[in-house]
């Protein structure tokens, strides 16, 4: 019963007759977000999240290109493609791993015997590719147009300070953080990037980014704006920092790259 959730399902929202689709090339995990963006050479890519302590962050490349002169020929862009798991490099690069059976660890020996079986056990064949465990991310945002991406990662309480690596440099990590990557080229489907710690959650005092009014926690939901602004809302900063949950308007240049700025309390 269990292998019958942890999937991305698609609607089409123009057709109320349509059948929701298990996208099972996306593999099975807690999937938080489902980010897409086109490529420069038309293909489809899929950011995601694995909302849990200590799992990954994943996007899916497709095989096919996606045409907007005929929309019909996108139904299953989503069925054919690649899964890949993000490792991030304490020197400040970034490879994407493939999901793929008969690649590397995941062979029959250890205990894959096909790509369902790949697909099913996306957390153990990232964890066996060496894929960087993260403090629960949550979305994972593309900015259209440029390879740069932004993921939000709300907290692990359960990292020791033994364990913390560049990626996740607080242990335990109550208030969460946000990374920014850059894919090489500024082509999503690239398979090697630029990452750095854009913001740390909490105040200064616990060595977050913000103070005052200027402090967030467990970070969430993300969103830009048409000039290319990180929008973010909290979820969790009741019990955190004893405030309300929030929006927070974060620029990412000038001075005030990576500085909350809250909009407003829930």
């Amino acid at each position: 019963e269990i292998f019958r959730h942890g999937w991305l399902v698609e609607i089409d929202p123009y057709d109320p007759t349509c059948v929701p689709v298990k996208r099972t090339a996306l593999g099975r995990f807690s999937h938080e977000a489902a980010s897409i963006v086109v490529a420069p050479d038309g293909r489809v890519v899929v950011y995601s999240g694995d909302d849990a302590e200590g799992e990954h962050v994943y996007k899916f490349v497709s095989e096919g290109r996606y045409d907007p002169a005929h929309r019909a020929s996108a139904r299953d862009l989503l069925d054919r493609g690649t899964l890949y798991v993000a490792r991030f490099d304490e020197d400040g690069r970034g490879a994407w791993l493939p999901l793929v059976f008969g690649e590397g660890p995941l062979v029959p020996r250890r205990g894959f015997r096909s790509q369902a079986e790949v697909l099913i056990r996306a957390r153990h064949a990232a964890t066996l590719l060496g894929a960087t465990p993260m403090d629960r991310p949550e979305d994972v945002e593309a900015l259209p147009g440029t390879g740069r991406v932004v993921a939000a990662f709300t907290k692990n309480t359960k990292r020791t300070s033994k364990a913390v690596d560049a990626a996740n440099p607080r242990g335990p990590n109550p208030h969460g953080h946000l990374l920014e990557w850059v894919e090489d080229g500024d082509d999503p489907t690239s398979l090697a990037f630029t990452w750095d710690v854009l913001l740390l959650g909490g105040p200064a005092a616990d060595g977050g980014s913000g103070d005052g009014d200027a402090v967030l926690s467990c970070p969430d939901n993300l969103a830009f704006d048409r000039h290319g602004t990180l929008w973010i809302a909290t979820d969790g900063q009741t019990k955190a920092l004893g405030i309300h949950d929030g929006v927070y308007r974060v620029p990412l240049t000038g001075a005030g790259r990576g500085r909350p700025e809250r909009f407003l309390s829930a």
